[in-house]
C-alpha cells in the first residue's frame, strides 16, 4: 500500500444560494472589480489515505464525498489531485 495525499474542492451547486459568495462578490465590486462575476465560497479538504494505486485512492475518495465531506442536495466537490505523499 502506499500513502497518497487527494486535494479536495467542494462548493455549493449552482443555482442553490450562497450567501457568502454573494457578499464576496459585493465587496470585490465595491472595490472596483467590476469584471468579477459569480462568487461562490466552498471548502478545501485535505485528505491522506492508503491505497494500493492512484486511481483506488481517487475512488475511496469519491465515496467519502459521496457519503460524508459533501452534502450530495447541496454541494458539488472535485478532486483537484492524487499525489504520493
Amino acid at each position: 500500500m502506499t500513502r497518497f495525499r487527494c486535494a479536495i474542492h467542494i462548493v455549493p451547486r449552482r443555482g442553490i444560494l450562497d450567501p457568502q459568495g454573494k457578499a464576496v462578490a459585493d465587496a470585490l465590486h465595491s472595490l472596483g472589480f467590476g469584471a468579477v462575476g459569480d462568487v461562490r465560497v466552498g471548502r478545501y479538504v485535505v485528505v491522506d489515505t492508503d491505497a494500493a494505486s492512484a486511481d483506488a485512492a481517487r475512488a475511496s475518495v469519491t465515496a467519502m464525498c459521496e457519503k460524508l465531506l459533501a452534502n450530495p442536495v447541496t454541494e458539488d466537490f472535485e478532486i483537484a489531485s492524487v499525489e504520493q505523499a
